[in-house]
């Protein structure tokens, strides 16, 4: 994996090299906009309506529009120089019990990695936050533009989130629907409690699959094949539930049956494994 940044995470008088990787990485098919007539790759032209002309992409500049009309201009280096960019220091401001974050705030994530003579210093800025429970609040400069950002220890890594500042957040209390005044009986919430409870697992991210992009992937593989796509059928209405209080107990009965066959299908295959490891022998 290739670094994307290079810099130092500051706090006190300690100076902690560190590279940054990206986390993360989207897994959405791409698709091209084609031109139905003769399937060629639209292209998308940079236009001046003033010049009456194509703009190449070096004589392009950013503008900010402060009035109706009315731009004013600035360049990278402008915008580089206001975040701060070339000092390449991750601030770190406060520490955190990182759990009072709502996770509404964050925005990416990265992998820090120590820097070159940063093994021992990283090292111990990771076993610290991780003794004390505690993540460091920051400031990041990233491509022209200075970010907050929150540090917490993750298995044998840092990680880095960028997070969205207080006031771009939306609240939720001007959605008029949330505040509406609605109550739940006593016996509802303690159905609803029990159906959570029967769902509760530890968390596998690698249980989750994106059942849209198999799918898609099997149709784009069938169209290049010159097969048929064929749609799975739609499964049967259950029986409509007349009330809440059904729906809960029918969510519940369902919910156990799930995790007995979960559990039946794990031993089973502990039994196997038992099995062909005699087998061996």
């Amino acid at each position: 994996m290739r670094s994307m940044w290079k810099g130092a995470v500051t706090f006190g008088l300690i100076y902690v090299p560190v590279k940054m990787y990206a986390a993360t990485e989207k897994k959405d098919v791409k698709f091209n906009y084609l031109h139905e007539k003769c399937h060629t790759p639209v292209r998308y032209v940079r236009y001046c309506p003033y010049c009456e002309a194509e703009v190449q992409m070096e004589e392009i500049v950013k503008g900010y529009e402060y009035e109706k009309g009315k731009f004013i201009t600035m360049d990278d280096k402008e915008l580089a120089e206001l975040a701060g960019e070339k000092e390449r220091n991750i601030e770190i401001l406060d520490f955190v019990d990182v759990s009072r974050i709502d996770p509404v705030y964050f925005d990416r994530s990265y992998y820090l990695a120590p820097g070159e003579g940063g093994g021992k210093v990283y090292a111990l800025l990771k076993q610290a936050m991780k003794e004390s429970g505690r993540a460091a609040v920051a400031h990041v400069a990233i491509r022209s533009r200075k970010s907050l950002c929150v540090i917490r220890p993750a298995g044998r890594a840092l990680v880095m989130e960028t997070m969205f500042y207080a006031d771009e957040v939306r609240s939720p209390e001007k959605i008029e629907e949330i505040g509406a005044d609605t109550k739940v009986h006593g016996n509802e919430i303690k159905m609803a409690l029990s159906l959570i409870e029967n769902l509760t697992v530890d968390f596998n991210a690698a249980k989750y699959t994106s059942a849209y992009r198999e799918k898609l992937h099997e149709a784009i593989r069938a169209k290049i094949a010159g097969e048929a796509v064929v749609e799975k059928p739609a499964a049967r209405d259950t029986e409509k539930v007349v009330d809440l209080m059904s729906a809960l107990k029918a969510s519940i009965d369902m919910a156990r049956e799930q995790r007995g066959q979960e559990t039946g299908a794990r031993k089973t295959g502990k039994a196997g494994t038992g099995k062909r490891k005699a087998a061996a022998k």
